[in-house]
């Protein structure tokens, strides 16, 4: 560790005990603090109420003000208590924050008015009349002195004496208003008794209002005050407390909306990194040119590259929650040949709930471009075909496997049987299992699903009652070179776990099938076609439902093109692409899972079930956004590099639920792919034969009898 970053470590790491001895006192700050904004705000009532009266504010401050501070204070103490307005974290203050204290002030001038006209009208039993009488003997004291005195100095002394304690003499003297109103009201009362009490009532009354003023006013300044010093303390942390920061970023925020000013005020907090936003952008004609905490809306989405060239942007923020895939691989699309990074806002559902913050922030990944709505699923129908029961998972270290097993944890099963041929993958799922479902009995089971023997005394022992059969070889390429292993894992171990379901009395078997079984033009794709005509064929005879799910290509799988490419990247390039026109289908693993069992529980038996994959995607395109996510520039810092076609690989792989070979379900991704099953006689011949050639590895004899199987198999010998 460098001099620097040690340094820095340490500061940080006494940071927290520094804080701790603060915060053991910040609710008496907080408190202490209250009390010193009140006295400014009654002091600043005071002083708007009488700078442009007829006499000094002088003689309302000396006595009046601490009697009225003494009332008021205990009240204010008590109901912004009761508010919880002594708890708050300045640094973090908001609207809220400001609603609150109005709420406060208002209900502390009502209370304070409340005692102010209970003195009114009861306080001459709280005030006698000699203590009255006594301040009058003062005042006409002072005003003697005054008259006496030859000094002017002496004069102006005795002068201010008087003008404070008559301050202190009105104020006491209100709680005789009643008593004066009552004398005014007696019969009999002489014109000059009557004419010195409508003097003495008008005094009053003007002395009752100011104070009413005061009350008035003293709500709008403490609303002022205290707003203002929060919002002060906020601005101290927020631009002026000075720690170590990091290195300038120059942000660009995607999404002038709420999302965007929350991230902007976010960032704005930020100690350990130095966020300096540029700008906004935004589709909305309306926000160009607005400004939004000082920083402006620049153009349109479209406009970005042009903005991260003049403005000489570093990263872009996309700020907008709701952002369907189709508008982010947009932001994207136009942002190749930049070098920027990319990051995102988490979800609405994340925020509203409170799992996460705007300002957390993730990097955007191509699940973010490529992934799909979230699949609405009949929870009910699947938790009845898996609740409280022996589930068994063949491959279950497997990208999909593992998936399916986690799926299948979440519903409860009684037992979960992890069936798989290598030990590492096996390891890691099951300790993970382990963690998420506490309550899941797990087995993990080491087996090769090629071994009939092996197969059958799993069965034997643990009697599953639905099987999901994901164990495959799926690398097109590598089973090209490698036939026979195809056609002994591929079809022999399905034939197997097959056979054992049905021989056990398994309820359900669900395998995992993949688009290359459609027209298959690869050894791969042509083992996966026969074992799903061998389950459809047994599924005639067997109390045991037999089903098949086909799908595409998964994001993120094992040895699928995404890992590869970002290899590749981090690599330094080339990425490569093995045909410009290259299109695939890609879904999310946990979204084909769940699909998956879905299509599971609705099955009655015989079917192969398709499930919606959405469009293609041309791979040199998702190349391309891949390497403009990591914040290189296609073509630039990064080749793509056309490699050709590798054997057995097609340019378009077909798997559509839609054309006249397809049953719809009730389920909008799923169909049924209606197919006319081989007999029985030549399909078991076909594949004994098949199979008895695939020892011998002879890659011509394998795709001869191949061909006998499936006729429109294009492979080549």
């Amino acid at each position: 560790m460098s001099p620097t970053a040690a340094s820095r470590s340490q500061t940080q790491g006494q940071q927290p005990g520094r804080e701790k001895g603060i915060l053991k006192y910040r609710r008496l700050f907080i408190v202490l603090a209250h009390i010193g904004c009140f006295f400014v705000a009654l002091l600043l009532a005071f002083t708007l109420a009488f700078a442009y009266g007829n006499f000094s504010s002088r003689r309302r401050l000396v006595f009046q003000l601490p009697v009225l501070f003494a009332v008021a204070l205990p009240v204010k103490l008590i109901v912004f208590a009761h508010l919880r307005q002594f708890h708050g974290w300045w640094r973090y203050v908001g609207l809220a924050d400001l609603f609150m204290i109005v709420k406060a002030s208002f209900v502390c001038l009502l209370v304070l008015l409340g005692v102010w006209y209970g003195y009114i009208y009861w306080g001459e039993k709280a005030v006698s009349l000699a203590v009255i009488e006594q301040l009058e003997m003062r005042l006409e004291t002072y005003q003697n002195l005054g008259d006496e005195a030859v000094a002017q100095e002496e004069q102006r002394h005795y002068a201010r004496k008087y003008a404070n304690l008559k301050g202190l003499y009105d104020f006491i003297r209100v709680a005789r208003i009643p008593e004066v109103n009552r004398q005014k009201q007696k019969e009999g009362i002489d014109s000059e008794t009557l004419s010195r009490l409508n003097a003495e009532s008008v005094e009053l009354s003007d002395v009752k209002r100011s104070i009413e003023g005061v009350l008035v006013l003293d709500l709008f300044a403490t609303v002022l005050v205290l707003s203002g010093l929060r919002m002060l303390i906020r601005l101290y942390h927020e631009e002026f407390f000075a720690e170590q920061r990091g290195a300038v970023r120059r942000y660009l925020i995607v999404g002038a909306g709420n999302a965007g000013e929350a991230l902007m005020r976010e960032l704005s907090r930020k100690k350990d990194v130095q966020y300096n936003v540029v700008g906004f952008v935004d589709d909305d004609p309306g926000k160009i040119d607005v400004r939004i905490h000082g920083v402006p809306v620049l153009g349109n989405i479209d406009h970005i590259p042009e903005i991260c060239k003049k403005q000489n942007i570093d990263e872009i923020a996309i700020a907008i929650p709701s952002a369907s895939r189709k508008q982010l691989r947009h932001v994207v699309q136009i942002c190749q040949g930049t070098k920027l990074r990319f990051s995102m806002v988490p979800s609405l559902t994340d925020i509203a709930t409170g799992k996460l913050q705007v300002s957390q922030m993730r990097s955007v990944d191509i699940n973010d471009l490529l992934g799909r709505d979230v699949v609405q699923l009949d929870m009910a129908q699947i938790e009845m075909f898996l609740k409280d029961k022996v589930i068994l998972v063949t491959g279950a270290g497997g990208s999909i496997g593992s998936e399916m097993c986690r799926q299948v944890g979440a519903f409860g099963p009684r037992q979960l049987l992890l069936v798989e041929q290598a030990e590492n993958p096996l390891f890691f799922i099951e300790r993970e299992l382990q963690q998420k479902f506490p309550n899941v009995s797990l087995e993990a089971i080491i087996g090769d699903i090629a071994e009939k023997e092996r197969v059958n005394q799993i069965f034997a022992k643990y009697h599953p009652q639905v099987v999901i059969h994901a164990a495959a070889h799926k690398h097109v390429p590598l089973m090209e070179g490698n036939p026979g292993e195809a056609i002994k894992n591929n079809i022999v171990g399905t034939r197997n776990v097959a056979d054992a379901s049905d021989a056990f009395g398994a309820d359900h078997f669900v395998m995992i099938s993949t688009d290359k079984a459609v027209n298959p033009t690869s050894v791969m794709g042509s083992s996966k076609r026969i074992a799903e005509m061998y389950i459809q064929d047994l599924n005639t005879t067997s109390r045991t439902h037999f089903v098949t799910v086909r799908f595409g290509n998964v994001l993120g799988s094992n040895g699928s093109v995404i890992p590869i490419f970002n290899q590749q990247i981090a690599d330094g390039g080339p990425v490569t692409v093995t045909h410009p026109d290259m299109r695939r289908y890609f879904m999310t693993i946990p979204e084909a899972s769940q699909l998956v069992l879905q299509a599971a529980a609705m099955g009655q038996g015989g079917e192969i079930f398709v499930l919606d994959m959405g469009e293609p995607v041309k791979i040199v395109d998702l190349a391309r956004e891949l390497i403009t996510l990591s914040g290189f520039r296609p073509g630039e810092d990064i080749e793509i590099e056309f490699t050709g076609l590798r054997p057995g690989e097609k340019l378009f792989e077909e798997l559509s639920i839609q054309g006249e070979d397809m049953l719809p379900t009730n389920h909008p991704k799923i169909a049924v792919w209606k197919n006319i099953p081989k007999d029985r006689q030549s399909l078991y011949a076909g594949i004994e034969k098949l199979v008895s050639v695939a020892a011998t590895q002879d890659r011509s004899k394998i795709v001869a009898a191949i061909k006998e199987l499936i006729p429109n198999f294009i492979g080549k010998d």
